[in-house]
């Protein structure tokens, strides 16, 4: 049990930390291809904002799951 606490607190950092620098801090290069995507107008910022987003709130979602698993237990 102590390994997924460990393991869900690490991907929830490493998630939310990869979230935080595509939306809030515009590294869009951290997306693979990303610059030759934008360059053959298959995706735009949007894109990159979302994604962003999604990787921000399921990496906060997995530290709140391992505090919550660690305070049950």
């Amino acid at each position: 049990m102590l390994i997924l606490k460990i393991l869900l607190f690490i991907l929830g950092t490493v998630f939310s930390t990869f979230g935080y620098l595509i939306y809030f801090r515009k590294k869009y290069s951290l997306i693979n291809s990303f610059n030759l995507d934008v360059l053959y107008k298959r995706r735009d910022a949007s894109y990159a904002k979302k994604l962003g987003m999604i990787e921000f709130v399921l990496g906060l979602g997995l530290i709140i799951l391992a505090i919550a698993i660690t305070t049950i237990s």
